[in-house]
């Protein structure tokens, strides 16, 4: 994409990346996508991810983070990835508490415990 070359596309692209986003072009934009403008100037625009596997991105951005595959984690480690996910929203999703508990090799009940020690 030539048009990444702008401070703006450098300084967001970081973002958009951890967050699944994509620029695209103005040329390709679509009513749904995030115009950035830039003095008075649309430069580009934000495509969002879609809702479908959103918990899979999270996931994956925390093992990144932490460095480890959720299963091989300590316990301690494996709390951080629960207060990671918790931050970013990961359990407003359907099913999230039982998709990290299959994850990380534990029970449902964990990630429950995990949660409720973060909100005391």
């Amino acid at each position: 994409m030539a048009f990444v070359q702008h401070p703006l596309l450098n300084a967001v692209k970081p973002i958009l990346d951890a967050v699944g986003a994509q620029l695209v072009s103005v040329d390709d934009a679509r009513i749904s996508d995030m115009a950035l403008e830039w003095e008075g100037e649309i430069i580009a625009a934000v495509r969002l991810p879609r809702l479908h596997g959103a918990l899979d991105r999270l996931i994956e951005q925390v093992e990144k983070e932490l460095g480890a595959r959720l299963p091989d984690l300590s316990r301690n480690d494996k709390q951080l990835a629960v207060k990671m996910l918790d931050q970013r929203g990961a359990f407003i999703l359907r099913r999230a508490v039982e998709d990290v508990a299959d994850a990380m090799g534990v029970s449902r009940i964990t990630v429950y415990n995990y949660l409720n020690a973060l909100h005391r």
